[in-house]
């Protein structure tokens, strides 16, 4: 056994080298949605091998029992070329790549022509599992199990993910009724503050497209509401343009600033706007006698690390930069904006502060530690948060795309910064946890590097423009942000006129649905509450607003509540919930976070398309 075990950990140390350098860092594998059935073949080998390895490191097979070990190698050996026809079919290979796929199937060959004989040995003996002990060798395998098992789990968790509705479906987009007849470009538009602006502009009727590295990714969060482009020139050279939101920009906090991270930092804002002015230049150019001007105004995603760490002292938009790589970050994305200005388009740079919202950014990192009772002060946490919400922060970039006097640096924060300690405070009292944990910014100095800056030294800046100007937020203070984040969007909070109602779409083809909503409308006519329900297979273009077909329609709940906001799935079943007498206490289980992650697992991946597919199957038996 020791020249299989040997060839097994040699062969193991090839396939991590392939799974982290090709599928975790080159291809990022688990991020792709379109590599869905490829993690879950993954996952499948990955637990293969994790028995295998528990299975010949502690035990002798003999007998009939030797048939299991080679049915295992065999069912690795469909699984592989089932994952090769998989991955020349969805992703392109990398010659790197195919090399050390051609050098992993030797070498698993090779393997079984080892163990092949000691596999007859063991068949020919009575049935029996054996214990064995092979020494080191079996710590060995032992360890990589546990490394399989894990890698496994995640590539597992990744393709489930991956294998729900996509999220335009979980999370509806809707679209006003007549196009405005405006074109937005919008860059990094698949990021926290690119989509809110993508909803933003589909609700006021805007056609959007959106240019991205991952159109995978933009297709399965935004499908049919937009357009998607993975170069400028892919856009029609008689598309009418009427602005540009660019927002796209490698995340700041991350990796240390190393040498190499400073660059693609800067690249990945410097460059993404140059090629978008390369494209803006070439609008006004003739193709083939067409002649599309160029879009009227870019606004441009800043920081307020274009300031640099500060003190007790208030910015404002004519505070001058240091001579710090934050603001030399700012000052280099600003000024390739501004040459836009050469070609007549009206460009503004939105200096944005921390961006507060329940789906992105920030905020997630800050509130779980928080639930947990793990609230921490950053040093003396007398440092200045310049934060904004969400929905501020839609509102300012709405504006600045429709009025021609908002022109250049304009700081987007709210007029009401928190020092850090009174922000994780205010965050923990919110959400009624104590708040007791203290990180001394020395180490954050150390583990960081500059990078620390951010968390450790502060800023106090003022929406001057913005206040000057007449903007009223909509969340002044840190409270009345805190407040609408921490609320639950599924309880009712408050309603959009007199005679609202919350409505609810279901699939009425579905026996098990019908049965359901039937006693959830009894009872609401019982009670005389202020519900809807609606057959979707009964309602001629139900949500067609939101870009929704009835095959759409058949495979989730969808309930539009009290304020407008559309929910879906399992989280429509909890909204409903919370508005039924009875069903309270069960909406209160379900939405505790361990519960209600297995219930949606069970809902998006079992239940919802268990039913549909019933019901499709008893309609097309009723016609035959």
């Amino acid at each position: 056994m020791t020249l299989v075990f040997s060839l097994l950990t040699f062969q193991t140390l090839l396939g991590a080298l392939d799974t982290f350098w090709n599928h975790e860092y080159v291809e990022r594998l688990p991020a792709r949605r379109a590599a869905r059935q490829e993690l879950a073949l993954h996952s499948v080998r990955e637990f293969i091998y994790c028995f295998l390895f528990l299975a010949l490191a502690w035990r002798e097979w003999h007998g009939t029992w030797a048939l299991l070990i080679a049915g295992f190698f065999l069912l690795e050996v469909v699984i592989t070329g089932w994952d090769f026809v998989v991955e020349d079919r969805t992703r392109r290979l990398a010659p790197f790549e195919r090399l050390l796929h051609t050098v992993l199937t030797l070498m698993f060959g090779v393997v079984l022509m080892a163990l092949a004989p000691i596999l007859l040995d063991w068949y020919r003996e009575p049935a029996a599992v054996v214990a064995a002990n092979h020494g080191a060798f079996s710590a060995l395998l032992s360890f990589m199990a546990v490394g399989m098992a894990t890698w496994g789990l995640r590539d597992g968790l990744a393709a489930l993910r991956h294998f729900r509705p996509a999220e335009w479906l979980r999370h509806p987009i809707e679209a006003a009724e007549r196009p405005s007849g405006r074109a937005v470009l919008v860059t990094g538009a698949t990021g926290f503050i690119g989509g809110h602006v993508v909803r933003m502009l589909r609700k006021r009727g805007d056609a959007v497209w959106v240019w991205t590295r991952d159109a995978d990714r933009a297709l399965a969060r935004f499908g049919p509401h937009v357009n998607v482009v993975r170069a400028l020139a892919e856009i029609p050279a008689d598309t009418r343009m009427d602005a540009v939101v660019n927002l796209a920009g490698a995340p700041v906090i991350g990796p240390p600033w190393t040498k190499k991270r400073r660059q693609l930092l800067i690249d990945s804002r410097v460059k993404t706007t140059q090629q978008v002015l390369d494209w803006c230049a070439t609008r006004a150019e003739p193709r083939s006698g067409v002649v599309a001007a160029p879009p009227r105004v870019m606004v441009t995603a800043s920081a307020i690390g274009f300031y640099g760490p500060g003190g007790d002292e208030w910015m404002t938009e004519s505070t001058l930069p240091q001579e710090v790589f934050q603001s030399k970050l700012c000052v280099e994305r600003e000024a390739a904006a501004n040459a836009a200005e050469a070609v007549g388009i009206r460009v503004v740079n939105l200096r944005i502060g921390l961006v507060l919202g329940r789906d992105g950014g920030i905020f997630p990192r800050l509130a779980l530690p928080a639930r947990l009772g793990m609230a921490a002060t950053i040093g003396d946490g007398r440092q200045w948060m310049s934060w904004i919400h969400i929905t501020d922060m839609i509102r300012i970039i709405e504006m600045t795309l429709e009025e021609a006097r908002w022109r250049g640096a304009i700081n987007a924060v709210a007029p009401a910064p928190e020092r850090q300690g009174e922000f994780q405070r205010a965050l923990a009292r919110t959400m009624r946890r104590w708040h007791l944990l203290r990180i001394p910014g020395a180490v954050l100095n150390v583990a960081l590097g500059e990078m620390a800056q951010l968390l450790v030294k502060g800023q106090r800046v003022a929406p001057r423009r913005l206040l000057d100007g007449g903007f009223e937020f909509r969340h002044y203070t840190l409270a009345s942000a805190l407040r609408d984040l921490v609320a639950d969007p599924e309880k009712p909070a408050g309603i959009r006129g007199v005679d609202s109602n919350c409505e609810v779409w279901f699939n009425g083809e579905c026996p098990v649905c019908s049965y359901e909503i039937g006693s959830y409308e009894k009872l609401a006519n019982k009670r005389d509450l202020p519900l809807k329900f609606h057959d979707s297979t009964r309602v001629a273009r139900p949500l067609a607003a939101y870009g929704l077909r009835r095959e759409h329609m058949e495979r989730r709940l969808y309930l539009l509540d009290e304020q407008g906001r559309m929910l879906s799935g399992f989280s429509a079943v909890l909204a409903l919930w919370a508005r039924m007498p009875g069903y309270r206490w069960l909406g209160r289980v379900c939405a505790l976070p361990p519960v209600r992650a297995l219930c949606e697992t069970l809902y998006d991946h079992i239940v919802a398309p268990g039913l549909a597919y019933w019901a499709r199957v008893r309609q097309e038996g009723a016609r035959t």
